[in-house]
């Protein structure tokens, strides 16, 4: 298992054009992703498949929040780190 914990920039978060990108990007890899962040008020742990448009948006994740990123699999190192890298590069907006 691949794991890696990286903040989130995006002016948004993780939500609407952001989110389908990671998604699509998550969806090319055949390990099982999950992407989780600690809810800022709670602390409580959320998690969701990164492949699932719907559990990604319900993270509720904003901008400056931390997520992490784990993947299971065959490809699990190549799927963590352009998922990563993704994130870090502003989902490429600016």
């Amino acid at each position: 298992m691949k794991e890696t914990t990286v903040m989130v920039n995006n002016k948004v978060g993780l939500h609407a054009r952001p989110a389908s990108l990671f998604v699509q990007a998550a969806a090319k890899y055949s390990s099982n992703i999950q992407v989780s962040c600690k809810d800022p008020d709670t602390k409580e742990l959320r998690e969701a498949n990164a492949k699932s448009i719907l559990g990604v948006l319900t993270l509720g994740v904003f901008q400056g929040m931390d997520i992490t990123i784990k993947a299971d699999g065959e490809d699990e190192a190549q799927a963590v780190e352009v998922l990563a890298e993704l994130v870090k590069n502003n989902f490429g907006e600016d």
